[in-house]
């Protein structure tokens, strides 16, 4: 940090100035570059709903049906860990 260099017997930088630079910096760091538009368009918008329909577990019923050989559903996505690439 910048503030680190500076001790208190030091005249050249004032406290005012040296919190200010370090508040700026820390703001610059925390803000995520802006990926996605709010304002969607209906093509990637109707991808992202059949996206979320298509994520979900297996029903129970299809369990018994196949005697339990299909567990889980093999093309579940965690929403962080996988990203669509849309």
């Amino acid at each position: 940090m910048l503030c680190a260099r500076f001790n208190s017997r030091s005249n050249s930088l004032p406290k005012v100035l040296c919190v200010c630079r370090c508040l700026s910096s820390l703001r610059q760091a925390s803000t995520p570059p802006a990926t996605m538009p709010s304002q969607k368009t209906f093509l990637i918008k109707k991808k992202l709903g059949k996206k979320m329909k298509q994520n979900r577990p297996i029903p129970h019923w299809i369990r018994m049906r196949t005697d339990n050989t299909i567990r889980y559903n093999a093309k579940r996505r965690h929403w962080r860990r996988t990203k669509l690439g849309l």
